[in-house]
């Protein structure tokens, strides 16, 4: 008993995965009935989403202003976070529209039919025309989350303009933020719940052969992944000319302890220790790396591509490129402020496919396999993060390889 309590999320919730598979397979007519606890999970899910946004945009565009004292580091450090995510993004949509890892499935809509493609694309202008709200409450009870974000974004900068009178607002959406932070993390405990229902109706009604796509969804982010890390935080490093080998050494035990632990919280004192002992001035590496887990979430914004169009494949929606285009602006905007939720790209994840009409059932079938999912994501967000702050620093002149000595790499005790 005492063991079974020291078990994590994470493995409870891959202990559920397996018992929802079991189910799926033997018990098929039972695990269809299991579907309002699955269905009880994805609202649960979908009252996170209105909220959290509210706290973390308002709250981070209106405290922004603190931005200005770090000057051209900010500005450098920006910049790279946005160009960084967007490639991730970019790569994410090249390699799940060339696997088609959801292709093979049928995803049921909410009244139990195959969803069909769309009759008529949806134009970039039109998502575009759509984004502005009319009435914020109408897009906070549809759960648009596009609409929110252009409302947020904007409240937000107007809270910065007013400066002390708005105070009390921004106070406000902080603590909301923090409240939902908490929420969410409550809504979390029920995820073995949810998951397991939601695998075992999967299997129970489509049968075992759904575990294919969903073993193909997991290759194909991960080589979307490996691809990133390799093209994208590799050429940074090479530009920017940073010592590659000392700089593994410095960010591999950082990147193992996320991978390990799929927290990005459990990793970041030894990052910002081993940041600062590779050679990256305490300034660069205190303000680069938190604000990071912010703005420069590689891995969830390429997760996050990739699980959006993997649903519009399983429910045989056909996704022009222009609304794919659409849907990676969106993922850019709606990643950021979040990252303190557990499971934080799972709630996205749900906003966008509510945005662009894509079934949130497809969010259960994601969560199946979202654990091993999870590990991956992570660790690329602290690499990418850790390669952050070592270009940042070059590009301030710091010259990393004139080191005299080995930099002592701070490690894990056992």
């Amino acid at each position: 008993m005492k063991r079974l309590k020291k078990l994590s999320l994470t493995a409870w919730i891959l202990i559920a995965l397996v018992a929802g598979i079991l189910i799926g397979v033997f018990f098929p007519g039972f695990a269809r009935d299991l579907a309002p606890v699955s269905n009880i999970f994805l609202r649960l899910i979908k009252s996170i989403v209105g909220p959290l946004l509210f706290g973390t945009l308002v709250y981070g565009i209106a405290s922004a202003g603190e931005l200005r004292t770090m000057g051209r580091i900010a500005l450098k450090a920006i910049t790279y976070f946005e160009l960084a995510t967007t490639l991730a993004l970019v790569i994410g949509l090249v390699i799940v529209n060339v696997m088609q890892p959801g292709a093979r499935l049928s995803l049921a809509g909410e009244n139990g039919a195959a969803l069909p493609a769309l009759s008529k694309p949806v134009s970039l202008s039109t998502v575009l025309e759509h984004a502005v709200p009319s009435n914020v409450f109408e897009s906070l009870a549809q759960n648009d989350v596009l609409q929110m974000v252009v409302f947020f974004f904007l409240f937000g900068a107007a809270c910065s303009a007013v400066g002390a009178k708005a105070q009390p607002v921004i106070d406000f959406s902080g603590s909301v933020a923090e409240v939902m932070f908490r929420y969410s993390k409550y809504v979390m405990y029920t995820a073995p719940f949810g998951v397991g229902a939601a695998i075992a109706v999967t299997v129970g009604s489509k049968g075992a052969s759904v575990l294919f796509g969903l073993g193909k969804l997991i290759g194909t982010l991960y080589l979307a992944q490996a691809l990133f890390v390799i093209l994208v935080l590799g050429s940074a490093l090479a530009i920017a000319r940073v010592p590659v080998g000392r700089f593994f050494r410095a960010a591999r035990q950082p990147f193992l302890l996320a991978f390990s632990t799929a927290s990005s919280e459990a990793a970041l004192p030894l990052a910002l220790e081993n940041m600062e002992r590779f050679g990256v001035p305490k300034h660069i590496v205190g303000f680069v790396l938190p604000t990071g887990y912010s703005f420069n979430l590689d891995g969830s914004t390429l997760y996050l591509s990739v699980a959006s169009l993997f649903v519009a494949q399983a429910a045989g929606v056909h996704m022009p490129l222009s609304t794919q285009i659409a849907m990676m602006l969106t993922l850019m905007l709606t990643s950021k402020g979040a990252a303190a939720v557990p499971r934080a790209a799972l709630v996205i994840l749900a906003g966008t496919l509510g945005t662009f009409h894509l079934p949130l059932e497809g969010v259960t079938l994601v969560l199946g396999v979202d654990a091993l999912m999870d590990m991956c994501r992570t660790s690329v967000n602290v690499l990418g993060n850790c390669v952050a702050t070592a270009v940042v620093a070059r590009w301030e002149g710091v010259k990393l390889s004139a080191t005299g000595a080995e930099v002592e790499l701070a490690v894990l005790e056992d």
